[in-house]
């Protein structure tokens, strides 16, 4: 079979290296992936630039033709964005099956406020919140509730809608940068503001297969994949500016199996009810932001894909075939397959480009000491960066903030991440900067 993966980040590259590791995947058509996909086994890039006679067609329409051409089998997408605009109801409507939500599940992670309704309809555990569209109206909020508390943009902010204020003048300013269009432009002018929760946080992927068959034979369903936890802010000990992810760590030893038990109960099988109920065609990946509290996991929010750098620490655990998961879940038999996961550890500790998450600079040429690598038994995925276009050269240099991640697994977790940080040090481009605790105690986030 030949598919279609749709991104150009590092979760895309894990899927796409994923699938090609499978006996039923002949080839992997990424689009419009990135320097990693480029140089992957059994994996082809293609961009508009590449093809001219995609660049006057929207993203979806150029998705829909590429599968048309490569005689694809299906598609995976990766992002967001293009989930909250429609490909997969698009790739559908084309007769392509499609790993992805159609938009109507893509709604939510596209809006934090239908999200919040929704949990609030079908009793899934989650933080109080109030929505605003009035400046004034959210700042009276904040002032009447106090620090901390949590300010969400309602749309899609590329992960930078979020403020966990912890004092009083930090929720004004997030209110007023947010809805005044200076942080993250329209998706901010509608606001949720939540209740601070006190706990840690970690991260649930989840494979979905709910369509009005499914629902009606009893065979929609979620399934939980081992839970993960990616490390936000850019400096050891969880210091610093919120960022895009500065590495994941996969299983976790303090989440025990009553926590699991509690997500399932409170939330993922209340998450499973309702879209049932609203008659969503929901055939993908969903993200359970979750915090572990005083009072059990309860849900921060949905991503209605896989997490990125999430992916590269739990998809290596799979002791099953990726491709046979997406056949599964497009034709409604998730609810009988068996997924298996490799015991022990995967830590995957990113590198980004020096500045970030601010201004940085692009164009530097990584290199890669592959003894190193290839003795640590690592995995390095490309997140932002780009194959130097010249005829037969590997090179790769730099194109987005995040740039790699090295990820590794061993028996222990002190092995897992031993390898994943001597990989690191195969690993060279001008301004690299890593965090060294992905893991550790003391590096996760707790509120």
């Amino acid at each position: 079979m030949k598919v279609l993966v749709i991104g150009s980040g590092g979760r895309e590259h894990t899927i796409a290296w994923r699938l090609a590791q499978s006996n039923l995947i002949s080839e992997v058509i990424c689009v419009p992936g990135n320097g990693g996909t480029a140089v992957e086994a059994k994996c082809r890039n293609i961009t508009p630039k590449d093809n001219p006679e995609l660049e006057n067609l929207s993203f979806n329409d150029a998705a829909v033709s590429v599968a048309k051409s490569e005689k694809v089998d299906f598609a995976v997408i990766g992002p967001e964005d293009p989930l909250a605009d429609g490909i997969a109801d698009a790739l559908w409507n084309a007769g392509i099956p499609t790993v992805g939500p159609k938009s109507k599940g893509a709604a939510l992670e596209a809006s934090k406020d239908l999200s919040k309704v929704f949990m609030k309809k079908y009793g899934v555990a989650c933080a109080a919140s109030e929505t605003f569209t009035d400046k004034e109206a959210a700042l009276a909020y904040v002032r009447s509730k106090g620090a901390p508390i949590v300010v969400k943009a309602d749309g899609l902010a590329a992960g930078k809608g979020v403020v966990v204020a912890k004092t009083l003048d930090e929720a004004e300013k997030a209110v007023k940068d947010l809805m005044d269009g200076s942080a993250v432009g329209d998706a901010g002018k509608k606001l949720v503001i939540e209740e601070y929760l006190q706990g840690v946080e970690i991260s649930v992927l989840a494979a979905v297969s709910v369509t009005e068959e499914s629902a009606a034979n009893g065979k929609a369903c979620i399934k939980a994949f081992l839970p993960a936890r990616d490390h936000k802010r850019l400096l050891d000990g969880a210091k610093g500016p919120n960022t895009g992810g500065m590495g994941a760590v996969c299983p976790l030893s303090d989440v025990t199996a009553e926590t699991m038990a509690a997500f399932e109960k409170n939330i993922l099988e209340p998450t499973l009810k309702g879209l049932i109920a609203e008659k969503m065609d929901y055939r993908g990946f969903i993200f359970f932001g979750l915090m572990i509290t005083k009072d059990g996991p309860k849900a921060l929010e949905y991503n209605v894909r896989l997490g990125d750098p999430e992916t590269q620490a739990v998809l290596p655990m799979m002791d099953f075939d990726f491709a046979e998961l997406c056949q599964a879940i497009m034709n409604g038999t998730l609810n009988s397959f068996e997924m298996k996961w490799k015991s022990g550890f995967q830590v995957a500790p990113v590198a980004v480009s020096g500045g970030y998450p601010l201004k940085y600079e692009k164009g530097k040429e990584i290199t890669f000491a592959k003894q190193l690598i290839e003795k640590a038994g690592a995995k390095v995925f490309i997140a932002g960066a780009v194959k130097e276009r010249r005829v037969n050269s590997p090179t790769l240099l730099t194109s987005g903030g995040r740039v790699l991640a090295c990820s590794a697994h061993g028996s222990t977790f002190e092995e897992a991440w031993q390898k994943a940080y001597d990989a690191m040090a195969g690993v060279k481009f001008e301004g690299m900067f890593f965090r060294k605790d992905i893991g550790l105690p003391g590096a996760a986030e707790s509120n």
